[in-house]
């Protein structure tokens, strides 16, 4: 791939700025590119404030509608800054569970590397690690009957003809 760009002619900068561009950064020069980079993180962060404020306060919702509706393909941003903060809820919502990990969820006591991890998910001290001791809610007895239903197909044999 790098041989490819090395046989291309150089192309000046789309921006008529007098430098050279390349195809990686949509032939743009490395300062116009950057600049390009920062407008659109601008936008951004202009359409994150603006929607939270439209959700905060319905009063205000019908004020800032007509300079949401004004931005060109501002539902495609407001797509994608839905899914960025998504995102952020997921990797938070992580790093509580990794937080809760290491401590036992029946006496709280940090278990760090030692700790066991449950069938219901939780994670236990060497005391509270059977499921009798911490009122484990996950149903074993399904489970296992659902193994042995894999594990034994159902064998029947062919109906002999009487004579």
């Amino acid at each position: 791939m790098a041989e490819e760009h090395r046989c291309q002619a150089p192309q000046l900068c789309v921006n008529n700025c007098g430098f050279f561009g390349s195809p990686t950064t949509q032939n743009l020069c490395s300062k116009c590119y950057r600049d390009l980079q920062l407008k659109e993180q601008q936008t951004l962060t202009l359409n994150q404030t603006l929607i939270s404020s439209a959700s905060a306060s319905s009063s205000s919702h019908s004020f800032l509608s007509p300079l949401i509706s004004a931005t060109p393909s501002h539902d495609a941003r407001v797509e994608r800054v839905v899914e960025t903060k998504e995102e952020e809820e997921k990797v938070v919502g992580e790093a509580r569970a990794a937080r809760q990990a290491n401590k036992c969820m029946t006496c709280r006591r940090r278990v760090g590397l030692t700790g066991f991890k449950c069938r219901c998910g939780m994670t236990f001290c060497g005391t509270h690690r059977y499921p009798e001791q911490h009122a484990c809610g996950f149903d074993f007895r399904s489970m296992g009957k659902k193994q042995i239903a894999k594990a034994n197909p159902v064998v029947k044999g062919e109906k002999l003809q009487r004579i």
